[in-house]
């Protein structure tokens, strides 16, 4: 070889050593996923992707994660426990409500038994195997809430066994969140997971899941105010995770921080646009609406809402992206948003007047005959109201026979909703009542699925405003102070507790209802909604009275 061929050789090694250095620079540089550490019996190279893959894991970045799990199974081709996190993922998010797909049913249950093809190589890698496993054996015969039950004993007893294992603690603190009963008012899963959370994130403030589980445990409006802390750290610790950036917004949603809520879901949104994340896009700007339309910033929950056949026009649910949100949510999102605009604003015939777009989960399309149902009923349209109601009490029917016992449940209390204000609009207005009163009993009993900031319409604001509306402001105002506690900040409960606290006899208390109110809108439209301009000339007349 020649001195110059030779020397052109070297650059080439060197030119090639400096971009691998480089890229291999630029990918941790980039990446900020928060501070994981799962031991594991792979080689140092499989162990430094599998502690990435974990952190990805815990933002529910899952198709980032089975990547990286099978980035481990690259460098070691032995390292069968991430089998286990491949198998973990492919369940994706423990707190989505509904019955998995039986095709990632079949390939979670292949990829535990690649696992166990393999070998662990360990007891303790061998025994989170088989707790992974317990999510789907005999998926084919055993209810998906008796698996659930039967992973969370399993991962008690592995967090038994190995109390030096954080990872484990973590893991079986976030079974118990996620197979609770939402019918369980005593929170006890929750408190317990809480607890084991709470314990280890004050030693590693920089862990990811440590920080996004306790969002998700105290997820429930008697708990949320316990999340504030990991709430204002979670997206500190994963930046690069658009999980990560929104989750802060379900614990803000449910203390009414509503500008904090807004700026988690711009940033969130921003970063799935990014990444291609077009489910996880959806579910935030959902929450941002919602935020959006407490604060009564209309103009900019529509521009989200014309935004979105755009958004949609990227949305290919085939596209198995696997961020935390599915395509359920996506569907969810779309149908929300418009439903959202109309019902919070009192915009009945825009409600009245949305299209039903039939998708492949029913409970998404109930949304929108519900919007529809409530718009004409309380425009007195009897009919086209009891066509939404009957939909409605199909589609409950259906999700009954496909075993979707929790939104066979929500499509109930809508149903109910309609049927409600359907009875008012002819007349017997005793039995709307009661038949509201029904409906807010059925939605106390249970909780909001993490898919959605709210329901739609909460049952008891929607019994305080009928309350109002048969001149009853006393009954009306009770109703409308229990929406509060349980939605905070909400703007159509506030500015009718005020009006009710007025109607009834009790100025100063409904000054104080119209000050808060004006407090949760300091970035109002202008010209304000009428409630607003309302509480303005109330306050107005009242400090010169005084």
């Amino acid at each position: 070889m020649s001195r110059a061929a030779f020397a052109f050789a070297c650059i080439l090694i060197l030119t090639a050593t400096a971009t691998l250095a480089a890229q291999e620079h630029a990918h941790q540089s980039r990446e900020h996923l928060g501070t994981v550490h799962f031991a594991t019996s792979c080689n140092v190279s499989a162990q430094k992707e599998f502690d990435r893959a974990v952190a990805l894991l815990h933002s529910f970045e899952f198709s980032r994660a089975i990547a990286g799990f099978n980035a481990a199974l690259k460098s070691d081709d032995t390292c069968a426990i991430a089998y286990w996190g491949i198998a973990l993922s492919q369940w994706s998010n423990p707190f989505a409500v509904g019955i998995k797909d039986t095709g990632q049913l079949q390939e979670g249950r292949a990829s535990v038994d690649h696992g166990n093809t393999i070998g662990a190589k360990t007891e303790r890698e061998r025994a989170y195997l088989a707790a992974v496993a317990a999510l789907y054996k005999n998926f084919e015969t055993t209810s998906q809430p008796a698996r659930l039950l039967a992973y969370r004993d399993a991962m008690a007893e592995l967090a038994s066994k190995y109390p030096a294992d954080d990872e484990a603690q973590i893991f079986y603190a976030l079974s118990m969140s996620a197979s609770e009963d939402p019918a369980d008012k005593t929170y006890v899963g929750r408190l317990k997971a809480g607890a084991i959370l709470e314990k280890l994130f004050a030693q590693q403030p920089d862990h990811p899941g440590l920080a996004h589980y306790i969002i998700h445990t105290y997820d429930v409006p008697p708990l949320a105010p316990r999340a504030l802390l990991a709430a204002r750290r979670y997206s500190q610790i994963a930046p690069d995770a658009p999980h990560a950036l929104h989750m802060p917004s379900h614990t803000f949603t449910r203390t009414g921080d509503w500008q904090d809520s807004i700026d988690s879901n711009v940033a969130a949104a921003s970063s799935a646009k990014r990444d291609g994340e077009v489910a996880e896009e959806l579910h935030a700007s959902d929450y941002e609406v919602y935020a959006y339309l407490q604060t009564a910033q209309d103009k900019a929950a529509e521009r989200i809402l014309a935004s979105l056949p755009e958004i949609a026009s990227r949305f290919d649910p085939n596209v198995v992206v696997g961020g935390a949100a599915s395509p359920a949510v996506a569907y969810f999102a779309l149908a929300a948003i418009p439903a959202r605009v109309s019902l919070e604003r009192g915009d009945w015939k825009q409600a009245s007047q949305l299209t039903v777009k039939e998708t492949p989960f029913p409970q998404t399309d109930a949304i929108t005959w519900f919007a529809r149902g409530l718009g004409a009923a309380r425009l007195g349209q009897v009919k086209a109201a009891n066509e939404s109601a009957s939909s409605l009490k199909q589609i409950h029917e259906q999700l009954l026979k496909s075993g979707e016992t929790y939104w066979a449940l929500q499509v109930e209390i809508a149903e109910t909703e309609v049927r409600a204000w359907t009875t008012w609009a002819e007349g017997d207005h005793q039995h709307a009542l009661h038949q509201l009163q029904s409906a807010a009993d059925l939605e106390d009993a249970t909780e909001k699925s993490a898919i959605t900031p709210g329901p739609l319409a909460p049952a008891r604001e929607q019994l305080a405003e009928m309350f109002l509306l048969a001149n009853r402001p006393a009954d009306a105002l009770t109703q409308f102070q229990s929406t509060l506690k349980k939605e905070p900040a909400r703007f159509r409960s506030l500015s009718g507790a005020a009006q009710s606290a007025k109607q009834s006899g009790h100025p100063g208390l409904s000054r104080r209802y119209y000050l808060q109110l004006q407090k949760s809108c300091p970035h109002a439209d202008h010209p304000a909604r009428p409630e607003l301009r309302e509480a303005a000339q109330s306050l107005a007349v009242k400090s010169v009275l005084r």
